[in-house]
């Protein structure tokens, strides 16, 4: 569902990202770890055709972005670190507009199951979005994502600011999406949580993946050696 082969982007001299291969199937959850300056963001805006490739090609769904920018967006829903919704509409309200752009026209009973299925509290539908937590924004973030039937999910750093309490919601609703097929990839700098929810993970620094790994095949203290060894982290020697 994601796929990058040789993804490359440079402005001027400076290389943001360097020859970048990674495949997400169906069901699989990427979290690609690293510090700022590494590549995520980058990798993230070129698969959503925000910015174009220096050389190299981006794959969703089979389409390469560069050549199909509208028509892979349909498959796709975008958490980025602070999300944008209208602030004076209700959560229902925002549903249904983004909903609509996407081409779904659902009642505001199939509008409601979706944010309940996101975790959303019924008491907050109708409640103006300037009224909520990032937490409460990010579940309806998810609630478009469902409502639009999206195939693959793009997260930067969505669990940025949020108390334990509201990241281990959010990890509970990626492995909804994972258990509905969705390909997730997500860019972090949480350690924890990219080991409780991913399938893969990725670290990458300066432009370049270093090193892969299945998430089950290494432990969090395994994981956490391994990014302060690429980081060149004196802390690695602990």
């Amino acid at each position: 569902m994601i796929n990058t082969n040789n993804l490359t982007k440079k402005y001027g001299e400076q290389v943001a990202l360097n020859q970048l291969s990674l495949t997400v199937e169906k069901g699989e959850i990427y979290c690609l770890l690293g510090a700022n300056g590494a590549g995520k963001t980058t990798t993230i805006n070129l698969l959503l055709g925000f910015t174009t490739p220096t050389s190299g090609s981006a794959f969703i769904n089979q389409l390469e972005v560069k050549a199909n920018a509208k028509a892979s967006k349909q498959f796709l829903a975008y958490i980025p670190e602070n999300l944008m919704l209208y602030p004076n509409l209700t959560a229902l309200e925002n549903l249904d507009y983004f909903s609509g752009i996407a081409g779904k026209k659902l009642s505001s009973s199939k509008l409601k199951t979706y944010l309940e299925e996101a975790g959303l509290q019924a008491e907050a539908f109708d409640k103006r979005i300037s009224t909520f937590s990032k937490g409460m924004r990010q579940k309806v973030g998810i609630a478009i994502a469902l409502a639009k039937d999206a195939k693959v999910l793009l997260l930067d750093e969505p669990t940025s600011g949020l108390d334990p309490k509201a990241s281990n919601e959010f990890g509970q609703l990626l492995q909804l999406l994972k258990n509905k097929g969705v390909a997730t990839l997500m860019a972090t700098h949480d350690l924890f949580r990219a080991k409780e929810v991913a399938t893969h993970i990725g670290i990458m620094k300066d432009g370049e993946l270093k090193q892969e790994f299945v998430a089950s095949d290494i432990s969090l203290l395994e994981l956490e050696k391994a990014y302060l060894n690429t980081m060149d982290y004196k802390e690695a020697t602990i």
